[in-house]
């Protein structure tokens, strides 16, 4: 992109963002996060881009869940695997029950900012400024704490760095291999609510002993037993961002090396704004909150700045309104979309627009609401003849207890026994689970209008 340049940003107005007191220390550790590797590699956002342009038109699936912040003090090898592993489970269940391939993204190895809705806040009397995650300054309310530290950035980048060393294992290692497909149940999912995917999993075994009697040997596929798993974050702190983007030595064209996939929130996506003219440049795909303030005109503005070419698989429009509003956003924006006829994948938030303060005091999911936004999701979509062409759910593999209700019937009185969070609540492997077969039910059953509409 001729005039793009990875520094623009710096002259747009920014929100979201911390002011360092220390511009001298901001600028050395940006110097030296630009000549470290980077994170990601074109050839791996090439493959990435092609999977969505799939998706856009209905022929995959997108599941991108993960940690709504990661920590440094959470950082640890059995955090990593066991969100691996229920993000392998659900994808298995949606590809078995959907009968569709499903493109498998982590908000994994970057997603350390948050945006936050005040920039201070208050307890006991103390005002501090706002914790902006383990990136930016610490979870700690003391005024230390709360300052910006620009060498968080480094830390940042190294934990980065080794959670995709150990993914890529898992990927490519044999862990993935869906003849292990039983070995992914994590311990406290081994209840009742569990028996529905083992169930699956046993159909799914017979069918590859089957194969292999036959003389279809899963070992000599290489789809068998590995995945493609990729990254993604917010793009919220830029000078990470700017610090970690590279130029692809093959195309000549410029990568945000921090993650595969980036996206901009619903708080920074002024079409002016820096969050936006950053994005715009590099070639990664590139995901879109919208939530109920974006209007269809600032939508195709939007789609038309970030998305120039119309190229299929660059954009996904990630929707998150709150249950029982779907209905009142989603059609007029399906309807910009196809006024301008534009390539996007659509995908589901139903975490962000479902967040509530608890009677206990914490701050909690439904897990019925959830559940209610999926469900309206896919029924305006269905209604509009568009494709639903994802979700993204915040979750973990850890056994929280954060979002209320499920099978596991977790309450306001029990929110305590395990909230872990240090910011918004996650979905634990239960809840997780549950929503992928629900998901699952809702493509299969809309497969068969699909292929009447196409004869």
């Amino acid at each position: 992109m001729s005039n793009w340049e990875k520094s623009g940003w710096r002259s747009k107005p920014r929100v979201q963002m911390p002011d360092y007191p220390d511009e001298a220390k901001l600028n050395a550790v940006e110097a030296q996060l630009s000549k470290y590797p980077p994170l990601v590699f074109a050839g791996e956002c090439r493959r990435m881009k092609d999977k969505l342009a799939a998706v856009s038109r209905g022929e995959a699936f997108l599941l991108q869940g993960g940690d709504c912040a990661e920590s440094f003090a959470e950082f640890s090898a059995d955090n990593i695997r066991d969100t691996f592993k229920v993000l392998l489970q659900m994808a298995m269940v949606l590809t078995f029950g959907a009968k569709m391939p499903v493109v498998k993204v982590g908000r994994m190895a970057g997603q350390f900012a948050k945006p936050r809705s005040a920039p201070t806040e208050t307890v006991n009397g103390v005002e501090l400024p706002s914790y902006r995650g383990d990136i930016i300054n610490e979870l700690a309310f003391t005024p230390e704490a709360r300052i910006p530290n620009p060498e968080n950035m480094l830390r940042a980048y190294t934990q980065a760095a080794a959670t995709l060393n150990l993914l890529r294992a898992f990927s490519t290692g044999g862990f993935a291999d869906v003849h292990r497909v039983h070995a992914w149940t994590l311990g406290f999912t081994e209840r009742d609510e569990a028996e529905r995917y083992r169930d699956m999993a046993n159909r799914l075994q017979d069918a590859l002993d089957f194969m292999s009697a036959a003389g279809v040997s899963g070992t000599t596929h290489k789809d068998m037993s590995t995945v493609d798993f990729y990254t993604s974050h917010e793009a919220l702190l830029l000078e990470y961002e700017q610090a970690l983007c590279r130029t692809d030595s093959t195309t000549g064209v410029q990568i945000a090396g921090s993650g595969h996939m980036i996206w901009i929130g619903d708080r920074t996506r002024q079409p002016d704004g820096a969050h936006v003219e950053f994005a715009r440049g590099v070639s990664n795909p590139i995901g879109l909150k919208c939530g109920p303030s974006i209007s269809a005109d600032d939508l195709k503005v939007l789609m038309q700045r970030l998305n120039p070419d119309n190229e299929a698989g660059r954009l996904t429009l990630i929707a998150r309104f709150g249950a029982g509003t779907v209905g009142d956003h989603l059609p007029k924006l399906i309807k910009a979309v196809r006024e301008e006829g534009a390539n996007v994948v659509w995908s589901c938030d139903p975490m962000h627009g479902n967040t509530i303060k608890s009677a206990s005091g914490y701050k909690t999911r439904p897990f019925e609401s959830v559940l209610r936004e999926v469900q309206e999701f896919f029924d305006v979509h269905n209604a509009e003849g568009s494709v639903p062409g994802g979700v993204h759910f915040e979750m973990t593999g850890q056994d929280v207890t954060e979002c209320t209700g499920g099978v596991r019937a977790v309450t306001d009185e029990t929110l305590s026994d395990r909230y872990h969070t240090a910011c918004d609540p996650r979905l634990n492997a239960s809840q997780a689970l549950e929503l992928a077969f629900l998901v699952a039910e809702e493509i299969s059953q809309r497969r068969p209008q699909q292929q009447a509409a196409a004869e």
